[in-house]
């Protein structure tokens, strides 16, 4: 379905993500690799449409990500993320949104268990 080059190139951005995860806190580091594997798992065999805006979409959190994490930026913001456009919600399916509230759940949480809400979804 997809040529070699595709599956170096999903690689390359999984591992690409989890480095720039390296920066984050403890815990949220710990839930984007747990969500992040979770995700590029649940994908891998995606028809050839989802899988270009998947990559794509993974591709715009790493670099925005990636920004963020620069020293000048924690320097002056002190914050890691940027806000969900909410018209988007309407554009998600309903597994989608049930995903998106039990990772708000999730990152509310701290340090009680950051990955414990995102198995409870897979059962």
């Amino acid at each position: 379905m997809f040529t070699s080059d595709h599956g170096l190139r999903v690689r390359r951005l999984y591992k690409l993500i989890l480095r720039v995860h390296r920066g984050l806190p403890a815990e949220l580091r710990i839930l984007g690799d747990n969500y992040a594997r979770d995700e590029f798992k649940r994908h891998k065999n995606c028809n050839s449409d989802e899988a270009c805006i998947f990559l794509n979409e993974w591709t715009n959190y790493a670099i925005n990500l990636a920004k963020q994490m620069k020293p000048l930026q924690q320097a002056k913001k002190k914050t890691v993320g940027e806000y969900l456009d909410p018209t988007l919600l309407d554009y998600m399916t309903e597994d989608q949104l049930v995903q998106l509230y039990q990772l708000h759940k999730a990152a509310s949480l701290g340090h009680e268990q950051p990955d414990s809400t995102l198995d409870q979804h897979k059962k």
